[in-house]
């Protein structure tokens, strides 16, 4: 990327718990690293605690620019992270969200719960009403999505998507296969 190109910004999703495998933990860590060294910058949740923070602490390390977006309700509960480039505190749940997705150019989700659930579904549902064409990008680290997957596929086969999923979602194993095919759709050598 020439030096003068802005770096991408790719919104991050993923719990802001550990998870019970210690492979959600090493995937984040590594995405973190990898997305960096690839010259991405990154927007997420704004959380020090979980995979979220194992993914900002290894792209700041690496050099990526990390800001977080976290909504004042979860300041004390997500224990904000204190070393990022920058830091947004939003009135809510809702801005925190759509800031998040106005800032990226394409998003990827981890493992997770509720909410990094809620944001996929939430980009997706956007994304299929043309409200934005960014890219969603699922890490499945040790096969954690496999249901979703099948699931997704099933609401296409049953009629209940307007165009086939996989257009605006894909799925990857392992971060290096994520990074380059994310890398390869931005276009960015």
């Amino acid at each position: 990327m020439p030096p003068d190109h802005p770096k991408p910004i790719i919104a991050v999703f993923c719990g802001s718990k550990s998870g019970s495998d210690p492979s959600y933990i090493a995937d984040a860590s590594l995405l973190g690293k990898l997305l960096a060294l690839k010259g991405f910058n990154i927007v997420y949740g704004g959380s020090s605690k979980g995979m979220m923070g194992a993914l900002a602490n290894h792209a700041i390390e690496h050099g990526a620019h990390v800001t977080g977006v976290i909504p004042e309700v979860l300041l004390a509960w997500e224990q904000q992270h204190s070393g990022l480039t920058e830091l947004i505190v939003t009135k809510d749940m809702h801005i925190r969200k759509k800031t998040i997705y106005e800032t990226c150019v394409a998003a990827i989700v981890l493992p997770g719960g509720f909410g990094t659930l809620d944001e996929l579904f939430e980009m997706l549902t956007w994304n299929q009403l043309s409200i934005h064409d960014k890219k969603i990008h699922l890490l499945n680290t040790e096969g954690f999505y496999d249901h979703l997957i099948n699931h997704l596929t099933m609401l296409e086969e049953k009629g209940f998507v307007y165009d086939p999923i996989w257009t605006r979602l894909t799925h990857h194993k392992n971060p290096e296969d994520l990074v380059h095919s994310l890398h390869n759709q931005l276009n960015l050598d």
